[in-house]
C-alpha cells in the first residue's frame, strides 16, 4: 500500500506544477495586439474554371 500512496502523491505533486504553470503563463503573459494584414492574389480568390 505505499508503494501505491507514494505513486498517487507523485502523480498529485506533478498534476499540481503542470495547473500551476498553465494558470502562471494564463495570468503573467500578455499576447502581442497589433493589426496584421494579409494580400490575397485574385487567383485565389476566383480561379479560372
Amino acid at each position: 500500500m505505499p508503494t501505491l500512496f507514494r505513486f498517487l502523491m507523485t502523480v498529485a505533486v506533478l498534476c499540481a506544477i503542470v495547473y500551476a504553470a498553465m494558470f502562471a503563463l494564463a495570468t503573467l503573459v500578455e499576447p502581442n495586439k497589433g493589426q496584421m494584414t494579409v494580400r490575397i492574389p485574385a487567383e485565389k480568390l476566383n480561379p479560372a474554371e
